[in-house]
């Protein structure tokens, strides 16, 4: 079965870094664009960042660009997000997503939830001092 398992989240002061990991297993994780989504409570879950299978695009909300990073490791089979300059309103919980997108453009990452298929079971984020 395809499964997605987040870790790293926790406590972080405002102005910190984070870096949350997500392993995969269960399916061939290289032909899949991987992406990373959040929400926070009261709020709809957003798109954060996403990286193509092949590894050579990367894209990410406006509100998070310049401060978080997404690359991934297809020989461990895990996707990461460095999440730096963190603020409160950062904090919510992430979840990792995957889509598989082999005969995709190499370029090609959704940024819908419904484009994804594979889900993790999220991870707690929270930027307060």
């Amino acid at each position: 079965q395809v499964q997605l398992v987040e870790s790293g989240g926790g406590l972080v002061q405002p102005g910190g870094s984070l870096r949350l990991s997500c392993a995969a297993s269960g399916f061939t994780f290289s032909t899949y664009a991987m992406g990373w989504f959040r929400q926070a409570p009261g709020k709809e879950r957003e798109f954060v960042a996403g990286v193509s299978w092949s590894g050579g695009r990367d894209v990410y909300a406006d509100s998070v660009k310049g401060r978080f990073t997404i690359s991934r490791d297809n020989a461990k089979n895990t996707v990461y997000l460095q999440l730096g300059s963190l603020k409160p309103e950062d904090t919510a919980v992430y979840y990792c997503a995957g889509r598989e997108t082999y005969s995709s453009k190499w370029y090609y990452i959704p940024r819908a939830e419904y484009e994804y298929d594979s889900w993790g079971q999220g991870t707690q984020v929270t930027v307060s001092s």
